[in-house]
């Protein structure tokens, strides 16, 4: 199906190497805009060429360091493109700032999810492309297309390519059974469970490093290299108390792998005094500062998957294979 609307991609400041990548995917280059600050530090927003009736795709990961501005620049860069007559806006934002905030766990929580899904929604986007969610529900809290896709199929052709030994895939908490399942299913390997203490329990066990009486193992792991996967790399304090009750359990070493690196606080450091072997995250986030820091961290690129998204999305194609 052939789409008579030109496809333009802009980007704003979070993330400008991602979004030339994907230009490139796509045999293009990326539009001329200007994503700045006035005085006062109110974001402004100046298009420089003309985006009329045109398919527009604004790459923008609402992640560290400035996850509310990168925001407000999504939000500013959409209202310019609107108001200058584009035919259709989809943000695409591999990281999801505010995922998890997606519920409310606790009394007069707010579900700061749902606000952004309504900004957006309020600001004229017509669809989201996003990687990996941290919830599949949030795809509800909007009234317009989002597409999720993941990153199993870069992270199946790395395993393939890298463990030649036994190895098993696991999750490092119940939440991510879904996610650490999908993946073992298409290499055919065994999985594995972690379950974890609660947060205040697991606090004063980091403290203490006794966590092979609270730490339980759905699972063997003897003799066998231990994958885990997981959608998110914070602090680094789940990852470090996985790797340390795997290798209490038996494994030879340990692999993570992790959609998007997030790395809060003294998380780089936390990475490097672990068992991990190695560390393996995708560019949804700009990471590249922390590769001299942290010898254990590898990227590995999302642009391709990106932008064929974006490819099919732009001629109506289907999105549910690219998996």
């Amino acid at each position: 199906m052939s789409n008579s609307h030109k496809l333009v991609i802009l980007h704003g400041n979070s993330h400008p190497e991602l979004a030339k990548e994907i230009a490139h995917c796509l045999n293009t280059t990326c539009g001329d805009a200007l994503v700045s600050k006035f005085a006062n530090s109110e974001t402004q927003v100046i298009i420089n060429e003309s985006v009329r009736d045109v398919d527009l795709y604004i790459v923008q990961p609402t992640c560290n360091p400035s996850v509310n501005d990168y925001l407000m620049e999504l939000l500013v860069m959409v209202d310019g493109a609107k108001r200058a007559s584009s035919h259709r806006v989809t943000a695409v934002v591999p990281f999801f700032g505010y995922a998890r905030q997606s519920k409310k766990d606790k009394s007069r929580a707010p579900i700061t999810c749902k606000l952004v899904a309504n900004m957006m929604e309020a600001a004229g986007i017509d669809r989201v492309i996003t990687i990996d969610l941290h919830s599949s529900q949030i795809q509800g809290f909007f009234n317009i297309p989002v597409e999720n896709v993941y990153s199993e199929p870069l992270f199946v052709k790395y395993i393939k390519k890298k463990i030649k030994d036994d190895f098993v895939i696991i999750s490092p908490g119940v939440g991510g059974v879904r996610r650490a399942k999908a993946i073992s299913d298409k290499l055919s390997s065994e999985l594995a469970i972690i379950h974890r203490p609660n947060k205040e329990m697991s606090l004063s066990l980091s403290a203490s490093f006794s966590f092979d009486i609270e730490t339980v193992l759905v699972g063997d792991v003897t003799n066998k290299v231990a994958i885990i996967i997981d959608d998110i790399a914070d602090t680094c304090t789940t990852l470090r108390l996985a790797a340390n009750a795997l290798i209490k359990k038996g494994a030879t070493k340990v692999y993570a792998l992790v959609t998007h690196g997030v790395f809060s606080n003294n998380a780089i450091d936390i990475i490097n005094e672990s068992p991990i072997t190695e560390l393996v995250i995708t560019d949804s986030i700009p990471n590249d500062h922390n590769k001299a820091k942290c010898p254990k961290l590898k990227i590995i690129s999302v642009a391709s998957v990106l932008a064929e998204t974006m490819r099919r999305a732009h001629h109506g194609e289907s999105i549910s294979n690219i998996r």
